[in-house]
């Protein structure tokens, strides 16, 4: 494995798994659009988020941390 990809260990909610072999710099594209995606749908008083719209903030936030281990990962590896 390539130490600029993502290894694909990392999984999200017990179902989602992080694809071996993604170009760090996409990684790093992807989890900052997720994130950007969590800030958005996060602003607001608790009471103004919508219920669906905790479930996305659930699914968007475990997929960023999934990238991030992964990203780790590989940069531990590199080492």
């Amino acid at each position: 494995m390539n130490e600029n990809t993502t290894p694909g260990i990392a999984t999200a909610l017990g179902m989602f798994r992080v694809q071996p072999g993604i170009p760090v710099d996409q990684a790093f594209d992807e989890v900052s659009l997720l994130l950007g995606c969590v800030r958005d749908l996060s602003q607001g008083s608790d009471e103004d988020i919508a219920p669906a719209a905790l479930t996305a903030l659930r699914y968007l936030s475990a997929m960023a941390k999934a990238l991030l281990n992964d990203l780790e990962v590989a940069r531990n590896q590199e080492v």
